[in-house]
């Protein structure tokens, strides 16, 4: 496609509702990444969870990516706008929970619950409010864009979700500087709160949603999980592939340690946003470059490069070789992440494209639920104890390496063989 009709794309081909959905996905990934970016180092040292919190931040992030397989019922039944209005409603009280737990007024009322089940309850709230988001924005996409402008549309919806995760570390950052790290939470929830009364203002439920079609019961959502659950060549398939996603969440969970103890860098959200600055520069080239290999192979050679980026970070202690390590990371994050998609679309039966792909984020689940435990562990033993923190970067460098060879014997021994490319 040229530039010209791109342009004419851009001023004539997309709807009201499309942009409205992204600029809203872009505030929603703006707030997310901008607590998550603290929210390790917020539950361990602010909130005083110490190890633990490093655990239930792996535990948020295994519901916020496992739920959405659950919740995709409830946006059928009740359409867009009104389920988007839930999600940023769910979110403000989900975020001003979680940062209530560090402000001064807000002790006495968290001791009277308990800390932990204090802690663990509005984590899972505020999950659940986030589950209700990609149906809805994704969906939206879907439904706004021709066959002719759909892998455009997509393109924007993915840029403008790596833009907010890049921007909102760094704001943050300044958050946690000018105000104390609790407030970040609150300007989640602030943020949370513009993206409702922009919900309420502005968003239509575009064409095809609610009542054009009969929703799916529990039972069938159910039905079909088991269907999938008992197809093992897929679901070995979304259990080596979770060892990326291990690798890729240390960079929330327990990077931000390493660089504000060991590199004495204390603006660790700006380390965090290499990633997502690098994704918005690097996608494009290198799905182009990537196109014509087999899926499997670009997806074990993105494993095998992103494995390279952590060795460097592990060896070279500098925080110049931490940035160009990240980078690497996201070189092989881009040469992968394309065809992964594509390849769970070729798995799937023709009539479950839309469960299988609702299972493509269960690998980030299953990542995030233990890269909270490992960071916890990694962090308490190699940073604090043993001092030996290239170790950290060692053994996730090991567990790329592993889930690279696994990934190229699952395509030797295990992958059906009409679906290879």
């Amino acid at each position: 496609m040229g530039f010209k009709s791109r342009l004419d794309d851009l001023r004539h081909g997309f709807t009201r509702s499309f942009w409205v959905a992204n600029l809203l996905e872009l505030f929603e990934r703006l707030a997310f990444y901008g607590s998550k970016a603290v929210l390790a180092v917020y539950l361990v040292e602010k909130v005083g969870l110490g190890r633990m919190g490093s655990t239930l931040t792996g535990l948020y992030g295994f519901a916020i990516f496992f739920l959405p397989t659950l919740t995709g019922p409830l946006v059928d039944r009740f359409g867009f706008r009104r389920s988007l209005i839930a999600c940023f409603s769910i979110f403000s009280v989900g975020y001003f929970a979680i940062g209530l737990a560090g402000l001064p007024f807000g002790k006495p009322f968290v001791a009277s619950v308990g800390l932990t089940p204090y802690i663990v309850g509005a984590l899972l709230l505020t999950a659940f409010g986030g589950s209700l988001i990609k149906p809805c924005v994704v969906g939206t996409v879907a439904r706004t864009t021709t066959p002719t402008t759909k892998s455009f549309g997509y393109s924007i919806y993915y840029t403008l979700v790596n833009l907010g995760g890049a921007i909102g570390p760094i704001l943050g950052l300044q958050v946690r500087e000018g105000l104390g790290i609790s407030y970040v939470l609150v300007m989640s929830a602030a943020v949370s709160l513009l993206n409702l009364a922009g919900t309420l203002l502005f968003f239509r439920e575009p064409e095809g949603g609610r009542g054009d079609a009969a929703p799916r019961t529990w039972s069938q959502v159910f039905k079909d999980m088991a269907l999938v659950f008992t197809n093992l060549r897929f679901m070995s398939f979304l259990v080596i592939f979770s060892g990326f996603w291990i690798m890729f969440w240390q960079i929330f969970y327990g990077l931000p340690f390493y660089v504000k103890e060991f590199l004495h860098y204390p603006h660790f959200e700006i380390i965090e946003t290499v990633d997502a600055w690098s994704i918005i520069l690097l996608t494009v080239p290198v799905t182009a470059l990537m196109k014509r290999m087999p899926p499997i192979l670009a997806m074990s050679s993105g494993f095998a490069v992103a494995s390279l980026g952590w060795l460097l970070i592990g060896h070279v202690p500098t925080m110049e070789a931490t940035v160009a390590g990240i980078f690497i990371f996201a070189i092989g994050e881009s040469m992968q992440a394309p065809r992964f998609y594509e390849y769970v679309a070729e798995l799937a039966p023709r009539d479950q494209v839309g469960t299988y792909m609702g299972f493509a984020f269960l690998p980030v689940a299953i990542g995030a639920l233990v890269a909270g435990y490992l960071s916890g562990f990694l962090v308490d033993h190699y940073l604090h104890q043993a001092h030996r923190p290239g170790m950290m970067w060692d053994i996730l460098a090991a567990i790329g390496g592993v889930s690279t060879l696994l990934m190229l014997a699952y395509d030797r021994f295990v992958a059906p063989r009409a679906q290879k490319v």
